[in-house]
This record gives structure tokens, C-alpha cells and sequence, in this order.
């Protein structure tokens, strides 16, 4: 094990990780990285060991040489030597397997009692299904009755997202899932609850006496949550033609960071408390009872062949397995409500899209103008405050406030002071994988999904989509490179308000005092 420990965490206790789908890109991307960090950070110790779950072959060396390739090309940390190296790399085992083949399963746990045995692992097991949703519970049947459940330790399933397709299918799914685990056992991953900034929430919010008092309607105008993509849909595109920006994005990402930002303060700062606050949020989002006001708070658009950057971007129906003529939104702009006393009236703007020019995961907090009776004339930009807390690529927050200008009489112009926690020499932040990672086999679940937030969330989006089957031809449309359709420019009109820029495009006359 590597000294060089760059975060304070304590260490986990000894598990096997069974990762199925250990050929896939999301083991290759983040998985075995995430692993490799937490053992260079000395958060895995010896007592643990991997094993790789897939159909197609693989030898021990070349599963070894797998992991070994996705290091070097994704971790945060390189390979230190070859003495650590080889060290790392023998807790790591593989098995080809067929999820329907309960043999294979029992092969399975032969194999595991012989590494537990060779690393005195005292039995915990965690099963992360890098999968398909559909074949979640069909894994899970197999693992108990392939006797994978009945060591001596603890049992936790770790799944992806998409949790089903809407609320039925949610629910069916999760319903096969409780007749093997139970809920507290069931780690539903979104691994935007791991990121640094979106965790910093609750202290931004909780652990400062200027910002909680001011936290409701009374001093805040409106909140904007951005989550935006340069990108198309690459090679997902037989994926995404099913799901679209609403479920893949909105449902899970975009609504968890709603629950953050909107959520009261928990009575104690466990993992149930502070979900149960979440899940309060998502109960508390105003319904849309009809198309006609889905049409007039949502919009749904998707991008044509567009210009950026000297380049020609393709249209989305031009994108590989995509229908040439698919409605399909690749972008999802809302403006929802909280009907609850603290955040009654104040609306939320939340757009997230494929093929935009930035980026970004960015939350701008507006709070409402000073009088402007003080302060008259055409000189004069009293421009409201802002807390902005940016999520990614860089991390950080800034706080926008007016102040006089230098050497001028009165002029004021707006001043920023900002924290780029991303600028910060010698800081080589974790990623969201490795928190989650590490959260999971310490048994701690405050930033993974419960059902009843998985529920409340799909009974919110279904609504927007069943409006959306019976109004195909609200389709907007905009050039891929561009901020969106006109239409969510106009959503915020409607209510005096603007989108803001986001990721570094403020103003040109923002001065900026930054602490890095």
C-alpha cells in the first residue's frame, strides 16, 4: 500500500468487489480507477480482492493487463512500481460467466471463499451490477440461489442508473430486487451525488450564518440548474433514442440536484435523515395536471446540423442507430415549483442538453434586487447577487455583489470573488466513482438514491411524458452549438428573468478577485 495519502477518510473494511460487466466501459472508465485510487490513498488495505464478472473469456494475465490499461489511461493516479503494481493487480481475479447459468454461480462461490481465505476477508461482499437494468433481477435470484448471499459478512447491491424506464417499470423492477435484498442493502448509484461540489452543498448552505437565513422566498428570486454537454450522442445512440434527455438526464441528475440545493436541514446529518429531507423536496414539486401546462413550463427540443467552433456538427436524426425521423428531445428546460412555505412562489429553471457550446454542471442561486431608489441613473448597474456553484468541469463557487468602481465617483459594477477549489495547487480531487465506492462497502448511503426517491421522481417526469406522447409536435428545435431553442430563453422572459452565463462566460465588465 502507497503512503502518499492525499484525503483524510477512514479506511474501509475488508470486502470482495464483483464487478459484472468487468469488460464493459464503465469498469475500463471509472470502476478499476476508482479502486486503484482508494488503495494508492489508503483507504483499501490488503483485506480486500476484485472479481471480474463477464461472458467473454479472459486468462488471469489478461484481465490483468485489462486493469493494468485502464490505469494508465484513466486513473488520477499512475502506476507508482512494479513491486506496488504486482501487489495491486494479485487481489484481482476473473470469472466468465453466463448470468443464467446457475452453476456458474455456485463456480462463483468456490472462488470467492478461496481469495477471501487467501486475503482473510472476513466475508463482506459487494455486487456492483454494471449491467442492463433488465437483468438486475435475474442476477440477483442467481446470486442466492448460486449461495453467493450466504457467507458469513454483509451482502450490498450496487446498481446504475436507468432504475427502469418509467413508474411501472421502476417498480417492477424493484420489487424483484426486495425478494433477495433488502432496501438497506440496495445501493442505487447517481454518480452525481458523488461529485466534490455537489456533496459542498450542504455545507455551503448549512455551515455558513450568511447564506442559510437568507435560504427561502423572501430573499431569493430564482434558482438555475445547468447541465450542459458538448457533446451528441456518440455511439449511445440505440440507447438514447429510447430514453431521451428527460430520462436520462432530468429524472436522476438534474432532480437530485434540485433536492440539494432545495432541501431543509436535516435533524441530524445521517444518511436517512438527510435523505428523507430529500425525498420531502421531490413530494413537494408542484404536478403539472394537464398538457396545457406542461406546454407552458417545459421545453423539449432537439438539435440540427449546426456550426461551432469552425466545425460542422451533425444533426441529431443524422447521428448513428438514431430514427431519421425521431422526436426524440435531446434537450429538457423546465420551470418548476416547490410548494413548500420555505420556497412557495420562487421558481426553479432547470435545462439540461446534448450539443451545447459549454460543459458544464452549474447552479446559480439569484438573489432578489436591492432598491434601486438609492441609487439612480443611467450610470448605475445594480445588478442582482448570485451564488454560483459550479459542479464541472471546474469546481468552485463564487459570489457576484455590486460594489463601487476604482477611482471612479459612485459608478458601481459587479465584483466577484470566487473559490476555484479545482485551481488549487497540490489538490488532486477524487473522483465520484471513488466516493460512491468507498461509501458503499463502509455501509454509508447518504449519497445514493432510496426507492421513494427513485418513485416520487418518475411520478413527477411521467406526467411530463405522457404529455409529451400526446403532443409530439412541440418538438423546438436548435442549432447543435447553440444554448437551446429560443423557447427557453422565452420561459424565463415570461417571468422577468434571464439564463445566466455559465462556466467562466460572465460579463466582460465583472471584476474578478480569485482565491486559489
Amino acid at each position: 500500500m502507497a503512503d502518499n495519502v492525499t484525503f483524510d477518510a477512514p479506511q474501509a473494511p475488508g470486502a470482495v468487489f464483483f464487478i459484472f460487466g468487468a469488460t464493459g466501459d464503465l469498469a475500463r472508465r471509472k470502476l478499476f480507477p476508482a479502486i486503484y485510487s482508494l488503495y494508492r490513498e489508503g483507504k483499501l488495505t490488503e483485506d480486500f480482492a476484485v472479481i471480474g464478472v463477464a461472458r467473454r473469456p479472459r486468462t488471469p494475465s489478461e484481465f490483468h493487463e485489462d486493469v493494468m490499461e485502464s490505469i494508465r489511461e484513466f486513473s488520477r493516479y499512475p502506476v507508482a512500481d512494479e513491486e506496488e503494481w504486482a501487489r495491486f493487480v494479485d487481489h484481482f481475479e476473473y470469472k466468465s460467466l453466463d448470468i443464467n447459468n446457475i452453476d456458474g454461480f455456485r463456480e462463483l462461490r468456490e472462488q470467492t471463499e478461496a481469495i477471501e481465505r487467501k486475503f482473510g476477508i472476513a466475508g463482506g461482499r459487494l455486487f456492483y451490477l454494471a449491467l442492463a437494468p433488465e437483468l438486475f433481477g435475474g442476477v440477483s435470484f442467481n446470486l442466492k440461489a448460486g449461495g453467493m448471499l450466504d457467507g458469513p459478512g454483509w451482502n450490498r447491491l450496487v446498481i446504475e442508473k436507468p432504475f427502469g424506464y418509467n413508474l411501472e417499470s421502476a417498480r417492477e423492477l424493484n420489487e424483484q430486487i426486495n425478494q433477495v435484498f433488502k432496501e438497506e442493502e440496495i445501493y442505487r448509484i447517481d454518480h452525481y451525488l458523488g461529485k466534490e461540489m455537489v456533496q459542498n452543498i450542504e455545507v455551503i448552505r448549512f455551515a455558513n450564518a450568511f447564506f442559510e437565513p437568507l435560504w427561502n422566498k423572501q430573499h431569493i428570486a430564482n434558482i438555475q440548474i445547468t447541465l450542459g454537454e458538448t457533446v451528441g450522442v456518440e455511439e449511445r445512440g440505440g440507447y438514447y433514442d429510447h430514453s431521451g434527455a428527460l430520462r436520462d438526464m432530468a429524472q436522476n441528475h438534474m432532480l437530485q440536484l434540485l433536492t440539494m440545493i432545495a432541501m431543509e436541514p436535516p435533524s441530524r446529518l445521517l444518511a436517512e435523515d438527510i435523505r428523507d429531507e430529500k425525498v420531502k423536496v421531490l413530494r413537494s414539486l408542484r404536478p403539472f395536471s394537464s398538457s396545457d401546462e406542461v406546454r407552458k413550463n417545459v421545453v423539449r427540443g432537439q438539435y440540427t446540423q449546426g456550426l461551432f467552433k469552425g466545425k460542422t456538427l451533425p444533426a441529431y436524426r443524422q447521428e448513428d442507430k438514431v430514427n431519421p425521423e425521431s422526436t426524440t428531445e435531446t434537450y429538457f428546460a423546465a420551470r418548476v415549483f416547490v410548494d413548500n412555505f420555505r420556497w412557495a412562489g420562487v421558481p426553479f429553471y432547470i435545462r439540461t442538453g446534448k450539443r451545447l457550446p459549454v460543459k458544464t454542471t452549474e447552479v446559480v442561486v439569484e438573489f432578489k434586487r436591492m432598491p434601486t431608489n438609492v441609487y439612480l441613473g443611467q450610470k448605475h448597474n445594480l445588478e442582482p447577487n448570485l451564488l454560483v456553484i459550479r459542479v464541472n468541469p471546474m469546481e468552485g463557487i463564487y459570489v457576484k455583489i455590486n460594489a463601487k468602481k476604482p477611482g471612479s465617483e459612485s459608478e458601481i459594477q459587479p465584483l466577484a470573488m470566487d473559490f476555484c477549489q479545482s485551481c488549487m495547487v497540490g489538490i488532486n480531487s477524487p473522483e465520484a466513482y471513488e466516493r460512491l465506492l468507498h461509501d458503499a462497502v463502509r455501509g454509508d448511503s447518504t449519497y445514493f438514491t432510496r426507492w421513494d426517491e427513485v418513485s416520487s421522481a418518475w411520478s413527477f417526469v411521467d406526467k411530463i411524458a405522457e404529455a409529451w406522447q400526446e403532443s409530439a409536435g412541440d418538438l423546438a428545435s436548435y442549432p447543435a452549438g447553440t444554448w437551446g431553442p429560443v423557447e427557453a430563453d422565452q420561459l424565463l422572459a415570461q417571468d422577468g428573468f434571464h439564463w445566466w452565463p455559465v462556466n467562466g462566460q460572465e460579463e466582460d465588465n465583472v471584476v474578478w478577485r480569485v482565491n486559489s
